[in-house]
């Protein structure tokens, strides 16, 4: 059929039309145990996350009721995605949009949303609800003082469930062939898992619903006991909560898992190497309780599980091997020494590193892209100097045709290398002069330790 031009005066972008009907697809490189396992790619939502189906659904909601009018402001506090659903529809229709967000988010998720319009407010993520700077209460506050604002509060807005009832459920129970037997959900604001309950309650009410929870989160411990706990932290991003959601209806969960970061994180990059799809950490959850709960069934059954956003959300974190070895998720064998604090191991060929005749801006360029202020200057294996921001400015500074020069008429010669058997006391003199360890002995070169790493260090030892 050909397409028509079609450009009707103030029309909201057509992509939004692209919002909801996701693909389903089969897992079939990863163990299911007797059980067949398909993903609901909400990845390929507009915004990259389910939550773009949240994001029309309130704003048109609010628009219906008059509770948003032209020229207003939407404000939220988001774990990301629902920030960037409620972007891209409100951005469209000319709101202002402003959110809370907490600090531990990707610098994706907060770079996507700069880039769509919204003012992004970063607030803590180790503070519990009624604190001020936790990120609902600190959003509450700024719709109240913002002159025609529409807080969308996902956490008690009944537009959140009534999308997924109204569209979501109804896809899966079509693409499964209304042959399906369990649906493994995570919840943040729980409107997924509420909006599935409220629709398979009619179809198909013998659908169990299997909880995916991030370890230090409240609710799995909230299903199987019934007592509302202490809560821990967490890595995982969008899902997992320290309390109840006013709109969560866990009357469908029969089962519930909670799953520890390391195996989150581990499940999303399996899920990639695997299948080729990439998903962010709530994904990772997600599918590692779908496969321990297929893995657990004596027959066999039809299971849903969703890819929740797309993985190049998390390309700084989940997909970040430096991240991860720093975050303790990604497990690196132990030397017993101080090599163990070496963040950038030469041996892993993880060193970011410059020759003798790299020019200077070359060595700027890494610097800045690895986000480090110093690099060794190897030859090979050998190491011949190390270069600093300090040592770059001075040569620069009068003369900036000079980041043309060579490292070697800029690098620092004089090393006072530290062998990897040394003390930590050892290892904090230097530091404390100002200067990066350089981890070496008559044999080799390891790595860099720097004030960050040895603090890294210490604060592994908290978990």
């Amino acid at each position: 059929m050909a397409l028509k031009d079609s450009k009707p005066a103030q029309a909201a972008p057509a992509v939004l039309d692209l919002i909801g009907n996701t693909p389903m697809i089969q897992v079939t490189r990863l163990d299911t145990g007797p059980c067949t396992l398909f993903l609901k790619l909400e990845s390929q939502n507009p915004g990259g996350s389910i939550k773009d189906r949240i994001g029309r659904s309130m704003i048109e909601g609010a628009e219906r009721r008059g509770e948003l009018a032209p020229g207003g402001t939407v404000v939220e506090a988001t774990a990301g995605n629902t920030g960037l659903g409620l972007a891209l529809v409100a951005r469209a229709k000319g709101y202002r949009v402003v959110l809370v967000v907490p600090d531990k988010m990707s610098t994706e998720k907060v770079l996507h949303l700069k880039a769509l319009g919204a003012e992004v407010n970063l607030t803590r993520s180790d503070v519990g609800k009624g604190h001020p700077e936790y990120y609902q209460d600190a959003a509450a506050k700024l719709a109240a003082e913002i002159p025609g604002a529409f807080f969308a509060n996902q956490f008690g807005n009944t537009d959140n469930p009534d999308a997924h009832e109204q569209t979501t459920a109804p896809e899966i129970w079509q693409q499964c062939d209304h042959k399906l037997d369990a649906i493994v959900i995570g919840v943040g604001s729980a409107g997924t898992l509420t909006g599935l309950t409220r629709y398979f309650r009619k179809v198909a009410p013998a659908l169990e619903f299997v909880l995916a929870d991030p370890d230090g989160s409240i609710l799995a411990d909230y299903i199987k006991t019934g007592v509302i706990g202490t809560a821990g932290s967490w890595a995982v991003e969008g899902i997992g909560e320290d309390f109840i959601p006013p709109i969560a209806d866990f009357s469908g969960v029969k089962h519930a898992y909670s799953i520890p970061d390391e195996e989150s994180f581990a499940t999303a990059r399996a899920l990639l190497r695997a299948e080729g799809i990439s998903g962010g950490s709530s994904t990772g959850t997600l599918l590692a309780a779908a496969l321990r709960y297929c893995r657990e069934q004596t027959t066999p059954k039809r299971v849903v599980s969703f890819v929740c956003d797309t993985g190049t959300r998390y390309l700084s974190k989940v997909y970040n091997d430096q991240w991860m070895i720093d975050q303790g998720l990604l497990k690196r064998p132990r030397l017993g020494d101080l090599r163990d604090l070496i963040a950038r191991r030469f041996d892993e060929g993880a060193v970011v590193a410059v020759g003798p005749d790299d020019t200077l801006m070359t060595a700027f360029q890494r610097m800045r892209l690895a986000e480090v202020s110093q690099l060794p200057v190897l030859d090979k294996k050998k190491l011949l100097g190390v270069i600093d921001e300090s040592d770059l400015l001075l040569t620069v500074h009068n003369d900036a045709a000079r980041f043309h020069s060579p490292v070697r008429e800029a690098m620092t010669k004089k090393l006072d290398t530290v062998r990897p058997d040394a003390s930590i006391e050892t290892l904090r003199e230097i530091l404390d002069r100002g200067l990066v360890a350089i981890i070496a002995d008559d044999n080799q070169f390891y790595g860099l330790v720097t004030r960050v790493d040895l603090l890294n260090h210490l604060r592994k030892k908290l978990t």
